[in-house]
């Protein structure tokens, strides 16, 4: 009876043991399948070339990989960004209206509501996320990790712009003693290398993730004129965007924003802009209110084996120079058509997301070695960055308005509520003086174009041709006034 007793209780929890291993062997490797489709969800100076060696790579990883102290140094400078988009609606009844009752009210409500993540970068509330979490909404609120809530945003992007260069956008919340991220070098980041992604995925606060850096410069084919992302297999999901990848050190490399899945949640792939590139987007967010784009002044192509047989280039990869722009950066440099790219700076430029990802980093005035191959040599020649309008400057005067204009300063920014504008700062007798503007207007809208800085304005004033110019301008007083005056003398 004893041995009864102690038998049975063994048979059956052998049994329960081999029925769990099946289950586990024949529906623990399944997975989903379906069809692909694609999601969004520092100063710009010059950077001295710092180049990590071979050996080192293999220090930093060698042995087991150690995340923990990465996630608790990241997880604090993470934060939830909500977002709201409003709708007007009239509430009463319309009956009463027509019967001498009230006439219907209008109110505004929520439409949609969004969740995002951002990165706190400084003490004192400076925050970086996607520009897909904050455009087009009317609102945006920031909650930081210790519960924190914070309502009243400077938003250092214009909303309704859709995408913009990069996808970087840039908030500021009013607090002091945050904990910031540290900044890591995107460009020093290597294949197979540990990286964590730290997000709000499906509003689920301070969720980490791990995986590897498994593809640099990649491409997606997106609405963004950068197209230039480093790959990971760190999970992400809808809530992630804007988040951060970092490191084993716990550095930022990276601003998570999109990935590829054939359900719209995370199925293997991530993709995050390299810190490198936000951090001077930042900067000039902060100090001129746009991205100031870098010019070399050429028409490339990337090379392809079927090309080079054509060109009779001995290189079968790379880009080659296909049109000089004259009077341009690369002409002044000398730079030739049939010049093939190699490297910008000392980092590897072969690719159109490789050259595209380290001329972001620059500012118009900078100077950059560029390294060419010709004629089966390699030739450096030094480069110093145009805008787009072809010179060194980041701001001009409008002369053709008869004022000097400027970029608002930070303090008149927050004074008066505005991330785009500039300063009219010395009127003469001219279009503006007539119209009724004084100094110390703040042109912020040239018939239906958005200004930024001058070369917004000059580039507004040509659209306009003969046409009439109507112009939105902000009163030194901080209220909105319209002035209208015609081009033709």
């Amino acid at each position: 009876m004893k041995i009864t007793k102690f038998i049975i209780p063994l048979v059956l929890g052998l049994a329960g043991g081999l029925i769990a291993y099946f289950i586990a062997d024949n529906f623990g490797s399944k997975t989903i399948q379906s069809t692909l489709q694609h999601q969004i969800v520092g100063p710009g100076a010059v950077r001295p070339v710092v180049h990590k060696s071979e050996n080192d790579v293999l220090n930093d990883s060698a042995g087991p990989v150690d995340l923990r102290m990465a996630a608790k140094k990241t997880v604090p400078a993470v934060v939830n960004v909500m977002t709201v988009q409003m709708r007007k609606e009239y509430y009463g009844n319309p009956l009463e209206f027509w019967f001498g009752g009230v006439q219907p009210q209008m109110r505004e409500v929520p439409r949609n509501m969004g969740i995002g993540s951002g990165v706190i970068i400084t003490e004192d509330g400076y925050i970086i996320t996607n520009n897909h979490v904050i455009d087009r909404s009317d609102k945006v609120m920031v909650t930081l990790n210790d519960k924190r809530e914070f309502e009243d945003i400077f938003v250092f992007s214009y909303l309704g712009a859709g995408i913009n260069f990069t996808d970087i956008a840039l908030l500021k919340i009013d607090a002091n003693g945050l904990q910031p991220i540290e900044y890591g070098n995107s460009d020093d980041v290597v294949l197979g290398e540990w990286v964590l992604a730290v997000g709000n995925p499906y509003n689920l606060t301070s969720t980490v993730t791990a995986g590897i850096i498994s593809a640099k410069a990649r491409q997606l084919g997106g609405k963004m004129n950068l197209e230039s992302f480093l790959q990971t297999d760190a999970a992400v999901n809808p809530g992630n965007s804007g988040g951060a990848l970092v490191n084993a050190k716990g550095e930022l490399i990276g601003i998570n924003t999109a990935i590829q899945s054939p359900t719209g949640s995370y199925s293997g792939y991530s993709f995050a802009v390299p810190v490198n590139v936000a951090r001077k987007v930042v900067s000039d967010l902060k100090e001129y209110g746009k991205v100031q784009r870098a010019m070399i002044g050429i028409k490339m192509q990337e090379l392809t084996p079927a090309l080079a047989k054509e060109y009779k280039l001995k290189e079968q990869s790379g880009i080659y120079v296909a049109e000089v722009i004259p009077g341009g950066a690369a002409e002044k440099a000398g730079v030739k058509v049939g010049d093939g790219i190699l490297q910008l700076n000392g980092y590897e430029a072969k690719t159109f997301a490789q050259l595209q990802e380290q001329l972001a980093q620059y500012t118009p005035g900078n100077t950059i070695q560029m390294t060419l191959s010709r004629d089966g040599k390699e030739k450096v020649a030094d480069v110093v960055l145009q805008n787009s309008y072809g010179d060194v400057s980041l701001k001009t005067g409008s002369g053709i308005l008869g004022a000097e204009v400027q970029p608002l300063t930070q303090a008149e920014r927050y004074r008066y509520r505005l991330n785009k504008g500039v300063k009219i700062t010395d009127l003469k007798n001219g279009k503006l003086k007539s119209a009724g503007l004084t100094e110390g207007y703040i042109i912020v809208k040239i018939n239906d174009m958005v200004i930024y800085d001058s070369e917004d304005l000059e580039r507004a004033l040509k659209a306009a041709g003969d046409e009439g110019v109507f112009v939105t301008a902000v009163s030194p007083r901080g209220r909105v006034e319209y002035f209208a005056f015609s081009l033709r003398d």
